[in-house]
């Protein structure tokens, strides 16, 4: 028998893998050339007009935001348009913001929720993948001509459109910035979870660890672009790749002491408000949707990127989720790395989920100083301050004094908030369901409504009240646990 050359088979398997990704998405459905604009619309809508062949992106037209200066025309929140993006770098940013520290704690969440935690996993990335869609939908409308413009830039000028230009502005970078600081917080809390965990009988304690990681991430000051913030991102999803790997095998290899019947099929009220907020908490991306959509050089690959990042994070999310507790079932901890059985193991993968920690502080954190620096410091009279870089685009020494400061805050509220899991369900409950659920449908009720069919008024209103439940009864029982830990002590 003749055996094909290595070579041969593994460039064909890989041929037939990259035709399925993102790469190809504009070749294989011509027709979707300006996808998000099709999300509900009726037959006739107008909106459907500039879906053709076009296959230029010269005929993607797009215009600044009310307000938005020059230098940040088209591209988001984070700012110039100039330093463009592919596809692949938005899809590490959507996967570094979905698939992060977070995945340590799902086996935790399926130990509160069972087989419906696993479920939620499947469910709410579907939901925040739709949201994402029409979020991003919002920011076009219908010229005269019937071709789509963009004429807003940011989840903030979407909120000014729709809940008024003054109050919208707040509420929105009110929730972004909780939400990503909380994010950036939860970062540092981890790395020093998890270096207590790999030295727990050293000299260090859980802050000390905690400060030095702040030391480590004093450089992301310097950060000017998302391209760069990109290439952290990738470094990110590689060590994601190794943690999964490793992790994953271990637990396979203990195949024969899983404990099948563990996994609950009831819903315990106290507990599962908690999985859930972890869930929802892990999938919230749409902070970043708008400039990552801004920035792509085509711009058309956004669906299939996003649909493509979801789908991989839904499939592993469960599957890491159920292995990982039901391997460890009933002592399953809140960082699933603490379960690992040998010092010399855990160590190891410890370092490594260390090292991703520090390579996923900088998106959310970059995001954050952006939002500050639309908000406070564009220039007077616009705003209260001014603007934080010189003529010839270098960073003023204030303005580095402040990104530094920032890092500093982050880590000085790590020190004070340690409880991770449950912090994390809390604010997954509060800002991340907002985010995620209710206020992208309804910015795109309010702004597409009279264009949308029935069946999408009616999924937009069933998401909204999603939110609505998930937000309350998780808040309600992640506070309360939150304050039983506190009453407790704090762990150091």
């Amino acid at each position: 028998m003749a055996v094909p050359p290595i070579g041969a088979s593994l460039g064909a398997a890989w041929t037939s893998v990259r035709s399925a990704l993102p790469d190809s998405c504009l070749n294989s459905q011509p027709d979707e050339q300006l996808h998000f604009a099709k999300f509900g619309r009726k037959p006739n809508d107008t909106e459907l007009s500039t879906l053709q062949n076009n296959g230029a992106e010269g005929n993607f037209q797009r215009v600044d935001s009310i307000g938005d200066d020059d230098e940040s025309c088209g591209g988001g929140e984070f700012g110039s348009s100039r330093h463009k993006i592919s596809e692949w770098q938005a899809g590490w940013n959507v996967t570094n913001a979905i698939q992060g520290m977070f995945v340590v704690s799902l086996p935790y969440a399926v130990l509160h929720g069972g087989y419906w935690a696993i479920t939620a996993m499947i469910g709410v990335a579907y939901i925040c993948c739709y949201t994402g869609k029409i979020l991003v939908d919002c920011l076009y409308v219908t010229n005269e001509e019937g071709q789509l413009v963009r004429v807003r830039d940011t989840y903030v000028s979407i909120a000014e459109e729709c809940f008024g230009r003054r109050v919208g502005a707040r509420i929105v970078n009110t929730a972004q910035m909780i939400e990503l600081l909380m994010t950036c917080i939860l970062y540092v809390v981890l790395c020093g979870d998890l270096m207590v965990g790999t030295f727990p009988d050293g000299a260090i304690d859980t802050r000390s660890w905690m400060m030095i990681c702040g030391i480590l991430l004093l450089p992301c000051s310097f950060l000017k672009n998302l391209h760069h913030v990109s290439t952290l991102s990738f470094w990110c999803t590689m060590a994601h790749v190794v943690i999964n790997v490793m992790i994953m095998g271990y637990c396979l290899l203990q195949a024969a002491t899983w404990g099948w019947s563990e996994v609950s099929l009831r819903i315990n009220i106290f507990t599962f408000p908690i999985s859930l907020g972890i869930i929802v908490f892990s999938y919230t991306s749409q902070i970043f949707l708008p400039a990552l959509e801004g920035n792509m050089s085509d711009p058309s690959k956004f669906h299939c990127m996003l649909n493509w990042s979801h789908i991989a994070a839904a499939v592993f999310k469960s599957l890491f989720g159920y292995v990982g507790f039901l391997t460890w079932h009933a002592e399953t901890e809140e960082v699933i790395t603490n379960n690992l059985p040998t010092q010399g193991f855990k160590g190891v993968v410890n370092f490594i989920l260390v090292a991703k920690a520090l390579l996923s502080y900088p998106l959310p954190y970059y995001a954050a100083l952006d939002l500050l620096e639309r908000a406070f410091f564009k220039g007077r009279p616009e705003t209260t301050f001014p603007r934080m870089w010189s003529l010839d685009g270098e960073l003023k020494v204030w303005g580095l004094a402040l990104r530094v400061a920032l890092v500093v805050f982050t880590v000085v509220m790590a020190i004070s908030i340690p409880h991770f899991a449950i912090l994390m369900g809390f604010i997954g409950s509060f800002t991340g369901t907002m985010l995620s659920f209710i206020w992208p449908c309804y910015f795109h009720l309010k702004l597409k409504g009279p264009t949308l069919d029935w069946g999408t008024v009616a999924y937009d209103c069933f998401v909204i009240f999603l939110g609505v439940l998930f937000g309350v009864i998780g808040i309600y029982y992640s506070f309360r646990a939150l304050v039983k830990e506190f009453q407790i002590g704090l762990p150091f």
